[in-house]
């Protein structure tokens, strides 16, 4: 299959479109749902977008089909790298086994077996490396010298920011009046993809990040003006982790409205209430959103906030074992 355009500067509405095009025989379309009781409880009339449901768990695997489906077959042919011990991971091993390619995924010794486990049933060539950042990049380095393989890089590449900002071009679709749509916040791929699809549709509609209040450089790079690197975040959102890119950050500081933020206790009684009131599983970076609504002037009983739950990825063993410790 030949491949589409690379870009080579920030996506525009067009450019998202193609990408839905593109990824469409690949990905599914997702739901939206309502819960009346947790509008009840918030005061607020809410739209999810359940990514959670996509394939691979999580919207990542919008924005690696993407990517990968944008290459000309003879780049394609010599395969894909990445680093990634999350979800980007194993959405661009099923990414690159649905066109019948290699992707080869550099992981840090200590990722979870789960993510270890995922990657390998998509068909991933796995290079584990020491859990440091440099680590991770140079054994990329080493595996582009020796194969020629493309780098895809999680977040901070413009591809994938059009491939994710198809979730928010179906939720547009389906729920008419928005006023705010929240998305989470962690190197910025799906708010920013998000941010650039809502201007350019419905610029009426505020755009919201949601970050946790212990890994907070979103939201202290916005209100600064430039990049300000996560230093040491501890929160149980993992995702919501990894510092913005030089992509991401121009469309976020530009283009988003409002980041807004959730503390620990929050995000967990945010995925409470989705578990408990919609009997669905989410990640807690997909809770985060949510979480940020609880102490926050955006409730109220008149408006229509859509929310893109990024994803569903849970370690249940964790919670398993904790009930049988």
């Amino acid at each position: 299959m030949t491949g589409g355009t690379i870009l080579e500067r920030k996506p525009d509405l067009e450019d998202i479109r193609t990408a839905h095009k593109l990824i469409r025989p690949y990905v599914h379309r997702t739901p939206v749902l309502t819960c009346s009781s947790i509008d009840k409880i918030l005061g607020v009339r809410l739209y999810f977008k359940c990514e959670n449901f996509q394939k691979v768990g999580a919207f990542k695997f919008r924005g690696a089909t993407n990517a990968l489906f944008s290459l000309d077959d003879k780049t394609a042919a010599k395969g894909v790298v990445t680093h990634s011990s999350g979800n980007h991971a194993a959405a661009l091993s099923l990414a690159a086994c649905k066109r019948g390619i290699r992707a080869y995924i550099v992981m840090p010794s200590n990722a979870p077996a789960v993510k270890i486990s995922a990657v390998k049933n998509y068909g991933g060539n796995i290079t584990f490396c020491e859990p440091t950042l440099e680590s991770r990049e140079t054994t990329a380095e080493k595996i582009i010298s020796k194969t020629d393989a493309t780098m895809i890089h999680p977040f901070n590449n413009y591809e994938i920011i059009a491939g994710q900002g198809t979730a928010a071009l179906e939720l547009l679709a389906e729920i008419d009046n928005l006023d705010y749509i929240l998305a989470p916040v962690g190197g910025g791929g799906l708010l920013s993809g998000t941010a650039l699809t809502v201007k350019e549709m419905k610029p009426d509609i505020k755009v919201i990040g949601g970050e946790p209040k212990n890994a907070d450089d979103a939201y202290r790079s916005k209100k600064a003006g430039k990049i300000i690197p996560s230093n040491n975040p501890n929160t149980i959102a993992d995702g919501l982790k990894t510092s913005l890119g030089n992509k991401t950050f121009p469309i976020i500081r530009d283009y988003v409205d409002d980041i807004i933020l959730a503390t620990e206790q929050e995000i967990i009684r945010a995925m409470q209430l989705i578990f408990e009131r919609m009997k669905i599983v989410v990640e807690p970076s997909s809770a985060v959103p949510l979480a940020a609504l609880f102490d926050n002037p955006l409730r109220d009983s008149q408006k229509k906030i859509g929310i893109i739950l990024s994803g569903g990825n849970v370690e249940l063993k964790k919670f398993f074992d904790q009930l049988n410790s």
